[in-house]
């Protein structure tokens, strides 16, 4: 289920220094959300972005933190979420240097999800979502991607940013030994518990 990507920005822009955080400082994120067009690659918002900035907003469910991309005609191109299984700080260093938008705030309803999801489908721009490790490549000038498994609460949060920002795709759930034992119940003699040994 791995599969690598990568996509390489050529150094001729005249962009200024914060317009876009460094492949290196992705990298540092650890394991993200992605939201891509489907005209596009997981990848193919990156090579396109001019600008970033850091978005923020409130739902039923809580906070859900974003780094929003836009290509030169000012559309919204990429997006990365901030997951738990993220690095939060390495998160919190590279979006304060960008500048915020709140994004409006929402109960997150399921009424609103489905007229959300409707309006998406009509209009015909929905996203597309994979959970991403972003690597640094070719001395840190490119950008690459492995796709990565997201923890039972990852997915969780994954699926819920889905729906309320109608995107589509399958997310890979790696079940920790905590809940591949808890599955499997106690041991079958309680007189005779299991060796842990540290």
């Amino acid at each position: 289920m791995s599969r690598a990507l990568s996509a390489f920005r050529p150094l001729a822009h005249a962009l200024p220094a914060t317009a876009l955080p460094t492949p290196g400082q992705l990298a540092a994120l650890g394991t993200v959300l992605c939201l891509y067009r489907p005209d596009s690659s997981e990848l193919g918002g990156w090579k396109r972005a001019v600008s970033a900035h850091a978005c923020q907003g409130m739902d039923s469910e809580g906070i859900r933190e974003s780094l929003c991309f836009a290509d030169a005609r000012g559309r919204c191109c990429w997006r990365l979420y901030l997951l738990p299984d993220s690095d939060y700080l390495a998160w919190d260093r590279l979006v304060s240097a960008f500048p915020a938008r709140p994004e409006p705030v929402s109960d997150g309803g399921v009424a609103e999800r489905l007229w959300r999801r409707l309006a998406v489908r009509l209009g015909g721009e929905p996203w597309r979502m994979c959970a991403l490790r972003l690597h640094a490549a070719e001395d840190g000038h490119g950008l690459a991607a492995s796709l990565a498994p997201l923890s039972a609460l990852g997915a969780g949060i994954a699926r819920h940013i889905a729906d309320v920002e109608g995107a589509e795709g399958e997310l890979w759930v790696d079940d920790c030994c905590c809940a591949t034992a808890a599955r499997h119940g106690p041991p079958a003699d309680p007189a005779d518990p299991p060796v842990i040994r540290l």
